[in-house]
């Protein structure tokens, strides 16, 4: 195998046009630079991963390793072009996610530590996610842009979303299989409406590019990898990982669940900001869907999936109270980045490095749109 020439600034061509997809350290540079090849053995890839991590303060907000295992996980989702497709379960990149998988695991316990409860009886699992969602204190996101947010934090906003938007609903529905009976029945119910009930112009990704191109983004998938943190990757690995995952069947409903049970007053309250920006309805269409439609998938999801999934498997009480307080922990962790962010004054994207391949940062042209 030929070795990269750039060990930590490499820029991979995602082809078409694209904006290429940067390197954020040796780990990412060396995985991008196999994933040009063809597909061969590259055992020395796991065994640097398990250096890194050994060594990395926290993983979770590690842009080398959240990098990393984003570029992984997007094997299984539409890939990267020009990628040789055997690369998806080729048994070294599998290793290698199992690394980066394990550790960001481990991680998001320890997230939620402080967080543990008595495992309550399957049939009070409801009861106990409505509780976990009542109880956030996170920082909300929703009041600051509805109440006072620009436009500037409203893109910018969308382009950390935009990095699970854009495939909206893809890591949950790989729970359908492992599922039965009713809880299987509701999760298809839910995933339906996500994907426009059978009409593409009304899935949620597409009404979420949108919003985007509605406050003058780049709707094209993936388009803002290299402007947002480890944080914001890490929000959407989580998802990944507990789907791809049927250890983490569990974790997945829970983190569905709260995410159902926590949406529709929120996006009540963003469709209500950009209103009072001045945006019209098509750039609105996204959140003003989510508020009748979470509203009734926060019954089924906290009832008839996760409810009925606690009752046929009692052994997964814990994980679904699990994966639930990861969805709102996590959640909490990219708000509290924006919000410290431009409290402070500066912009919540990455700064782009000087040698970057020709890629600028997205940043300064959010800003230079608005002042201009």
């Amino acid at each position: 195998m030929r070795r990269s020439p750039y060990p930590t600034a490499l820029a991979f061509d995602r082809g078409a046009g694209r904006t290429p997809l940067l390197a954020r350290g040796a780990l990412s540079a060396q995985l991008l630079w196999v994933l040009t090849e063809e597909p061969q053995a590259v055992p020395q890839l796991r065994q640097q991963a398990e250096q890194i991590v050994a060594t990395s303060a926290d993983v979770l907000v590690d842009d080398d390793v959240q990098l990393s295992l984003m570029v992984l996980h997007e094997l299984h989702h539409r890939s990267w072009p020009g990628v040789d497709p055997r690369w998806e379960w080729h048994p070294d990149l599998v290793g290698l996610a199992a690394v980066l998988e394990d550790a960001t695991e481990a991680g998001l316990r320890a997230l939620v530590a402080g967080q543990r409860q008595a495992t309550p009886a399957p049939a009070d699992v409801p009861a106990a996610l409505s509780a976990i969602v009542q109880g956030d204190d996170g920082p909300s996101m929703s009041r600051h842009l509805a109440r006072s947010g620009t436009v500037v934090e409203y893109r910018e906003h969308l382009v950390h979303r935009s990095v699970y938007h854009l495939k909206e609903a893809d890591p949950h529905t790989w729970a359908i299989p492992r599922l039965s009976g009713r809880a299987k029945a509701a999760l298809v119910e839910i995933q339906a409406d996500e994907y426009g009930a059978g009409r593409a112009e009304w899935m949620h990704a597409v009404l979420y590019a949108d919003a985007m191109r509605g406050l003058g983004l780049d709707d094209s998938y993936g388009q803002y990898l290299n402007d947002v943190p480890a944080i914001t990757l890490a929000w959407a690995n989580t998802m990944t990982l507990f789907g791809l995952h049927r250890r983490l069947l569990g974790a997945t409903i829970g983190h569905l669940a709260a995410l159902e049970m926590s949406s529709s007053l929120p996006m009540r309250r963003y469709g209500n900001g950009l209103r009072r920006l001045g945006f019209d309805e098509p750039t609105t269409r996204f959140f003003d869907e989510h508020i009748e439609a979470d509203a009734v998938h926060e019954q089924i999801a906290a009832h008839d999936v996760a409810g009925r999934l606690a009752l046929d498997e009692p052994h997964l009480v814990d994980d679904i109270l699990f994966g639930a307080q990861v969805a709102l922990a996590v959640d909490a962790a990219v708000t509290r980045h924006l919000l410290d962010s431009w409290a402070a004054g500066r912009t919540s994207l990455r700064t782009i490095p000087e040698n970057a391949a020709g890629v600028v940062s997205v940043a300064a042209a959010l800003r230079q749109d608005v002042e201009g």
